[in-house]
């Protein structure tokens, strides 16, 4: 990738004039079944370009409570947009109700604010990375078409939702009119993200994005990194994932771990601590890092959510786990 940077052809983005950027979209949409794309800087831009390309001041965006766009994007589609997000509960894989989905439609009535998104995700972040079927969207598509809506997906590791279904992106992202991805996490480039959708929804984009300072120069150099990731990263996600397991399976062999390895699809591992362990998670956060040079993400007080990556090999796991074990025996 560094190498890929070093030699990238440039031009001025803003312009339309970076040949390495437009080299990137054009794979992106491809690989997704869209349009055209428009490369951003981060997913969160990614997905909010997408939000106040798709609905306005006073709309309504229909979104999982736990979704990472109402919860870790700094409630960016309400302070910047003026958009509502109307919360549903989800499933212990991240996927909403579609029947709760078309009655959370509003009617069409002055009291309330016009229905306008409904937002998904896959894998779903806060449900261990759970790659949600396609036919899952197919029916949260139909309710969306039956009332005229727009659907965005924040696909920030779809390609490990695509590769761990054994099925292309695009069987997945047929149903939504607009995806984010990311370039970075599993797909290892060192930043960037790619929003992706027709044409006409890409050009609208393209004006959000400038407003909210996402417009670059000299892109290429980034986006070179970017197309070393479609190109040669996607498949070998299959690896992440099966490591992911193997250290799911190696942490339900620990006692006073709770994990449920079965939940383990992708390349997260959410696992927590029982009532025998006095010891909190942030004290084995920090045994992890002095002991072992290991850092993993507590998510509580009792529990953590630990991700495989290209820099994460057999003995990497191997290594936590004994760390972790040694840590725990000594509590």
């Amino acid at each position: 990738m560094r190498q890929a940077m070093a030699q990238a052809r440039v031009g001025d983005d803003v312009y339309g004039e970076d040949p390495t950027v437009r080299e990137l979209e054009a794979l992106a949409a491809a690989m997704t079944g869209k349009e055209a794309a428009l490369f951003v800087a981060s997913g969160t831009m990614g997905n909010l370009v997408a939000i106040l390309a798709h609905a306005g001041r006073g709309d309504e965006a229909i979104v999982g409570a736990d979704a990472h766009t109402y919860l870790y994007e700094a409630g960016g589609m309400a302070t910047l947009g003026g958009i509502f997000p109307r919360v549903l509960p989800t499933d212990e894989q991240g996927r909403m109700d579609v029947a709760a989905v078309e009655t959370a439609v509003s009617p069409d009535d002055a009291h309330f604010p016009r229905t306008r998104l409904i937002l998904v995700e896959n894998s779903y972040g806060s449900k261990g990375g759970y790659p949600l079927p396609p036919d899952y969207f197919a029916g949260i598509r139909a309710v969306a078409d039956q009332h005229g809506l727009a659907v965005h997906m924040d696909g920030a590791r779809l390609f490990n939702a695509a590769v761990a279904q054994n099925i292309p992106a695009a069987t997945i992202t047929q149903h939504v009119d607009s995806v984010t991805f990311c370039l970075s996490k599993g797909l290892c480039a060192p930043v960037g993200s790619v929003l992706c959708g027709s044409q006409e929804f890409i050009d609208r984009a393209h004006r959000v994005r400038k407003v909210v300072g996402g417009g670059m120069r000299q892109a290429g150099v980034l986006a070179a990194a970017g197309l070393v990731a479609l190109r040669e990263m996607v498949e070998r996600l299959a690896d992440d994932h099966r490591r992911a397991q193997t250290l799911a399976q190696g942490l339900a062999q620990i006692p006073g771990v709770i994990v449920q390895p079965e939940q383990v699809k992708t390349n997260m591992v959410f696992f927590g601590l029982d009532d025998t362990m006095a010891i909190t998670a942030v004290d084995i956060a920090d045994a992890l890092q002095e002991r072992a040079n290991v850092w993993v993400g507590p998510n509580s007080l009792r529990s953590f959510r630990a991700v495989t990556h290209y820099w994460i090999g057999d003995q990497e796991v191997a290594i936590f786990l004994d760390a972790l074990r040694e840590i725990l025996a000594e509590a």
